[in-house]
């Protein structure tokens, strides 16, 4: 029997003879070795090294092997530990285990008994490994897991999760199609104490009809036509966790009378039991429907809009945030392109920004993505210019599609100002003045941050910087 990998083992025995036995034989199997004749020799090397494995003599002069146990998983707690003694009992076994043993060896043990759960040891490290690989695959493919923004309209989004993310509430999530509410129920989670436990996440508007109840509560064998087994609903898989429903407004009313009992009772019934069980879930919601609506018309329960909304989080449109774009654009390259962000930084060009900044985003975040990931496809995964940005992201807007100030048009290709007679108003200054008077005390307002005072001033920042261009001449010309 051969081993799967190389370990790194640490044999702590005083049996003169199984000392020499393992550092002849453990190395013939591949694997590295360190001896130790007591507990106390052990402890000191501990501090020095680390070790894949670790295989100790439950009984020793001095310090017996359940107290250098206990040290290890301390100091070294993903090491596998084995515990080996001649003297075996149900007792000492269940506090090793306790303890965090993963495998037990009684003495008189044969070389292949040992080799064999060397062979388990290296099975579980190389597992964990694969885990952690896969994770950090998931994370760089899914991108930042937390809200990306500093806008100014985000300040009381991140403040509201901070505080409300360490308790059990109910959360609702409001916002437009693409705003990021998964997102954002994802960041809740991970600033809860259920953060290491499950976050699933459920689409009502994608269940299919005539089985949500199953879906979601779960049903015994035998409960329908096709239920060959018992079956666990997403509430069940996600006990200890939290459960993100989406959509909340797609369900219909049979199935919101069995989601207000669960949250007034913390019980769920499977579909064909008669009895009901406790899960520990936190519960949060998210719809671009209006529910308040939505109950004036019947449609939603009262009682069950009441009880889901102990906090409400409303999510800005991508239109409100224009200052988080550049952060959000090149988060989301680094998504689209498995890369991490310090790599894709330098792809995006300043006029490449200045296109995005200008564009009205109805399809929010989510829009964003699709033409990151469409841009970085057409770039080849280089530099990432205007001609890669899809047609209608660099078409001029409709003027209707943003905010626009009274006195500044809003237009990406608009003529100089100067180029057009100034009207003058009453008091004897022209709308050129005053416009312009206004320009420079929303930047001053902001700190000269032009993202912010462009924001505010409802146009966009190529605009803002043509003005400010427009003002250096005027005032270089005059002097």
């Amino acid at each position: 029997m051969a081993t799967q990998k190389s370990l790194r083992i640490l044999f702590v025995d005083d049996e003169k003879s199984l000392q020499e036995f393992m550092r002849s034989e453990l190395p013939r199997l591949g694997h590295d070795v360190t001896v130790c004749g007591d507990g106390r020799a052990a402890l000191k090397v501990l501090e020095k090294s680390t070790f894949d494995v670790a295989i100790l003599d439950l009984r020793m002069p001095g310090m017996g092997g359940i107290e250098v146990l206990e040290h290890l998983k301390q100091v070294s707690p993903d090491t596998d530990a084995i515990i080996m003694t001649g003297h075996a009992s149900q007792e000492t076994t269940i506090q090793a285990l306790r303890l965090g043993a993963c495998d037990y060896l009684t003495k008189p043990c044969k070389l292949t008994e040992i080799e064999s759960v060397l062979v388990k040891a290296s099975a579980r490290r190389e597992l964990k490994h694969k885990n952690l690989a896969l994770q950090t695959r998931v994370q760089a493919a899914e991108g930042p897991s937390q809200l990306v923004g500093t806008a100014p309209v985000m300040v009381p989004v991140h403040r509201l999760i901070a505080t409300v993310a360490p308790t059990d509430s109910t959360v609702l999530i409001l916002g437009e199609t693409g705003t990021g509410k998964e997102l954002a129920a994802r960041t809740l989670m991970q600033q809860s104490k259920r953060a290491d436990m499950p976050f699933v996440p459920v689409n009502c508007g994608a269940l299919t009809q005539n089985l949500v109840e199953s879906q979601l509560f779960g049903h015994r064998k035998g409960a329908f036509t096709g239920a060959d087994r018992d079956h666990k609903g997403f509430f069940e898989v996600a006990d200890g966790g939290t459960l993100f429903l989406d959509e909340l407004g797609e369900l219909d009313r049979n199935i919101q009378v069995k989601l207000l009992r669960l949250l007034e009772s913390g019980e769920i019934c499977r579909l064909g039991d008669n009895e009901s069980f406790r899960v520990d879930v936190r519960i949060v919601c998210a719809t671009n429907r209006d529910l308040r609506q939505m109950v004036k018309e019947g449609t939603f329960r009262e009682d069950l809009y009441f009880r889901i909304n102990t906090f409400e989080i409303r999510l800005p449109p991508l239109r409100e945030r224009r200052p988080d774009i550049p952060d959000l654009a090149r988060h989301l390259l680094a998504r689209a392109a498995r890369r991490p962000l310090e790599q894709v930084r330098h792809l995006l060009s300043a006029e490449v920004i200045d296109i995005l900044l200008d564009y009205h985003w109805p399809g929010n975040v989510r829009e964003l993505a699709n033409v990151m990931e469409h841009s970085y496809i057409l770039s080849g995964g280089g530099e990432i210019a205007p001609d890669h940005l899809p047609h209608n992201i660099k078409q001029p807007l409709e003027p209707d599609t943003l905010p626009m100030s009274p006195t500044i048009p809003v237009s990406r290709q608009a003529a100089p100002l100067a180029a057009v007679p100034a009207p003058v108003s009453p008091s004897g200054r022209t709308l050129r003045e005053i416009e312009m008077e206004h320009v420079l005390k929303v930047l001053e307002k902001h700190n000269r941050n032009k993202p912010a005072a462009a924001a505010e001033l409802g146009i966009s920042l190529k605009t803002l910087y043509n003005k400010l261009n427009q003002l250096e001449e005027e005032r270089r010309s005059a002097g």
